[in-house]
């Protein structure tokens, strides 16, 4: 039987709109009682146009933000942090790698005390043991030793993102939540990207849940898709179920809007808009 990482039940949460001279306060439910689970070793998409909810979601998940009804749980564990702060053990089972590598490192930190510092903060590694592990989790994603003592800023995009996975597979995570994690980054660098969180969860048994609107990049690394429509779960499935035959009008509303990458549907785009401009002329 399939191990469940993850999983979450009803999960609810409002916002509170502050009101104003001419208007009063207002709740504004962001999620409308989600259901979701992931076995362990599998990714699961979630998957939606902005505003969607997916990446509110995510932030319940990775116990960001609390939900404000719902049970969420991480292997079997009950998870609220609407009254208390997550546990360092509740906080090494999920990390997040988030979408801008330009921001989501410290430009004052040398790459080798990003990687060391949750060490530091949530185990009792000697300092010796934070620096190996350092290095060796920057061999993991493509990097090498003489990458320790560097600043963010001597990086490129795809190789900020290679650190900031090395962050977020330094305290060996059950979970890991990607937000759009390759939508900044150049096409050719998003494949490389791609195939490197691939290689990480073939190797150490990953599991994933993947925030993405690119559906080419949600077909390339999922197992499961969950589409989101304002704040509801509108259609989930196998990957193949989802793209063969989409049931719900929004799922296949989105299908349509995302162009299709073969050569003949670049030819038959180019055809079209060739056409459109000859009957302009």
């Amino acid at each position: 039987m399939s191990e469940i990482v993850a999983e979450g039940k009803n999960i609810v949460r409002d916002y509170i709109v502050p009101g104003g001279m001419f208007h009063k306060a207002r709740t504004v439910r962001a999620l409308k009682g989600v259901d979701f689970s992931v076995e362990r070793g599998k990714t699961l998409a979630l998957v939606g146009e902005s505003g969607c909810g997916k990446s509110t979601l995510a932030r319940i998940i990775t116990m960001i933000d609390a939900q404000t009804d719902g049970e969420l749980t991480i292997e079997g564990q009950k998870v609220d942090i609407s009254g208390t702060r997550p546990t360092p053990e509740q906080r090494r089972k999920v990390q997040i790698v988030f979408q801008n590598p330009y921001g989501s490192l410290n430009p004052r930190q040398k790459v080798g005390d990003v990687l060391m510092e949750p060490l530091l903060l949530n185990t009792d590694y000697s300092a010796t043991d934070r620096r190996d592990r350092a290095h060796d989790l920057l061999k993991k994603v493509g990097l090498g030793p003489e990458h320790f003592d560097r600043y963010p800023h001597m990086f490129s995009g795809g190789q900020r993102q290679r650190i900031a996975i090395a962050r977020a597979l330094i305290l060996n995570p059950s979970l890991l939540v990607l937000d759009e994690p390759v939508s900044a980054l150049d096409l050719s660098v998003q494949a490389q990207i791609l195939n490197l969180l691939a290689d990480l969860q073939d190797e150490f048994n990953l599991t994933y849940i993947f925030v993405s609107h690119d559906l080419s990049v949600v077909r390339y690394i999922c197992d499961e898709i969950m589409v989101m429509y304002f704040g509801e779960v509108v259609e989930r499935g196998s990957r193949d179920q989802v793209f063969t035959d989409p049931q719900h009008a929004y799922t296949q509303t989105l299908f349509k809007a995302t162009p299709r990458a073969d050569v003949e549907s670049i030819r038959a785009r180019l055809a079209a808009k060739q056409a459109k401009m000859a009957a302009g002329n």
